[in-house]
């Protein structure tokens, strides 16, 4: 029997509206530190989170009403949302406060069907959720950026979903859900956030003390290094996700700790980043001798100014980079546990206050990215999401929320983007423990990257 077809998505659009603080908030001009003005983060990372009606009287509640109610009081304290971001003279973006101009762009949709008959946004199909973004263009007619955009789509069985729209370049992913998880708590009722946002971008700002000629020694690999592949660059990439079961992520971590025979433990990303990075690799079917890169991110709060540790509600950009460097015919030679070795020590360098000085002195003297080797599927660029708390307890009143997805809208600017997501409330319980797996790919790549990862349930 064919598979039912999901019912072709119809959306009723209002009319843009700009919601502003609740309460006048001051005018002002403000600097965004060294990690916040990365060309690499300028861009809105969105995400839609899916809510199901839990009681029979929900169709009384307006949840766009309760959003944007919620939203006003919650620019009270994080005003520079409702700015707009500026670059100024010598490059670098500023947020603009300025009341007269202040406002969150949010718009209201509703749907032409259920949010069951689209399994609330489970699965393979992620390319779903593009419809239920608000994807505006990178600047407006003045050169503005927005920092935050919101899309709230009503369906028909009374579940909602909020597309949220926020600039890398204002926060991170836990300054985000910092800023998401005070709206929900003014929307239930509390009078004032439970953690207050903190600006002090000032406190991660480098130093312009390295020449562009050490700079470019520092590079890890440039376009004549780099790996190609046959399918890249292309302008048909697609979003898949791929589940992992807590099983089968058991039984990999099991068999590398077997493997490296030196008794350390192995994590879920470590085993996961390797495989997946190798996986990713001979999908592309890149070249032997190029190099290719494993690029993550690196939580760096608690390892930064550690004489004067940024506050709690700091809510900008507080990470940076790690990354391993192989040739491809390396790669495919090594043992998967010590490329997980690899992965180990580039995580333990990053981990040092220096490494983070260096790396914001270095960002500061020279912020040039070149994207083509994001283009040419040379970097794969791996964050994990399970430690950013969007899968906590953000129910709305009446609503559950059951999942949360990257919209694929070019997430980290380009297609080498993989996610590390924890299951959704509506997976299978073999997922307990499980991952799911968001990476964007070329489509004549897709059915080869599937392929090497069924093979991880043979482990």
């Amino acid at each position: 029997m064919a598979p039912a077809q999901k019912p072709l998505l119809k959306l009723e659009e209002k009319d843009v509206v700009l919601i502003k603080p609740s309460k006048s908030s001051p005018s002002s001009v403000l600097p965004l530190s060294t990690l916040d003005n990365r060309p690499d983060v300028n861009f809105l990372c969105q995400t839609v989170h899916v809510y199901r009606p839990t009681v029979h009287d929900s169709d009384s509640i307006d949840p766009a009403q309760v959003v944007k109610e919620a939203l006003s009081k919650a620019l009270i304290y994080y005003y520079p949302l409702a700015g707009r971001l500026v670059r100024h003279g010598d490059g670098k973006l500023r947020v603009l406060c300025d009341e007269e101009e202040y406002g969150v762009p949010f718009i209201e949709a509703v749907a032409s069907c259920s949010l069951s008959s689209v399994d609330y946004l489970d699965g393979a199909d992620t390319e779903f959720a593009r419809h239920l973004v608000f994807d505006l263009p990178t600047e407006d007619e003045q050169g503005y950026q927005y920092p935050l955009v919101i899309k709230l789509t009503k369906f028909l069985c009374g579940g909602f979903t909020i597309g949220l729209g926020m600039s890398h370049s204002v926060v991170d992913g836990i300054g985000g859900f910092q800023f998401f998880r005070a709206v929900v708590e003014l929307a239930s009722g509390r009078s004032e956030p439970s953690v207050k946002p903190v600006w002090e971008r000032h406190r991660l700002v480098g130093l312009k003390s390295i020449t562009d000629e050490e700079t470019l020694t520092r590079q890890p690999m440039n376009n004549a290094s780099s790996a190609v592949s046959p399918f890249l660059p292309k302008d048909e990439l697609i979003q898949v996700c791929f589940k992992v079961s807590g099983e089968t992520l058991k039984r990999l971590k099991w068999s590398l700790e077997k493997e490296s025979n030196d008794g350390s433990i192995v994590t879920s990303f470590e085993s996961l980043g390797a495989y997946v990075w190798r996986s990713r690799t001979r999908a592309l079917e890149q070249n032997n001798d190029g190099k290719t890169q494993f690029s993550f991110l690196v939580g760096a709060r608690k390892h930064l100014l550690h004489e004067s540790p940024l506050l709690e509600g700091y809510y900008g950009n507080a990470i940076v980079d790690a990354y391993v460097v192989l040739t491809v015919k390396e790669l495919n030679k090594m043992s998967l546990s010590d490329i997980v070795k690899r992965i180990k020590e580039a995580k333990k360098a990053a981990f040092a206050a220096d490494y983070v000085k260096n790396f914001m002195n270095t960002k500061e003297s020279n912020p040039v990215v070149d994207f083509t080797l994001y283009g040419n599927g040379a970097i794969i660029f791996l964050t994990e999401w399970k430690h950013v708390g969007f899968s906590q307890d953000v129910d709305f009143g009446g609503n559950e929320a059951v999942n949360m997805v990257p919209a694929p809208s070019g997430l980290f600017g380009g297609p080498p983007s993989c996610i590390f997501a924890p299951p959704n409330k509506l997976d299978d319980p073999s997922m307990k423990g499980g991952v799911r797996i968001f990476t964007t790919l070329p489509v004549d790549a897709v059915a080869k990257f599937r392929k090497e990862m069924e093979a991880m349930n043979a482990i």
